[in-house]
């Protein structure tokens, strides 16, 4: 088995990126298994409502280069 692994992992860097990143969406597609409709409807009434509280200006939002930004501080990188 660890040689079949072995063989299966040289082909896939052999990929090019775009190949690699489908492949890789795929398997944790899979291992992630269907999506689970309550979740899906929990996300949705979500996004909805923070879509709202933007709308109506309740909260401001943060530009995403801004976030990464303050994520990278924060960890110093």
């Amino acid at each position: 088995m660890p040689t079949d692994v072995a063989e299966i992992e040289a082909k896939i860097r052999s990929l090019n990126r775009k190949d690699k990143t489908e492949l890789i969406r795929t398997l944790i597609a899979e291992l992630d298994g269907p999506a689970d409709p309550e979740v899906e409807r929990l996300w949705l009434e979500e996004a909805q409502r923070r879509y709202r509280e933007i709308v109506e200006g309740k909260v401001q939002p943060v530009p995403g280069e801004q976030v990464f930004a303050n994520l990278r501080a924060r960890l110093g990188r």
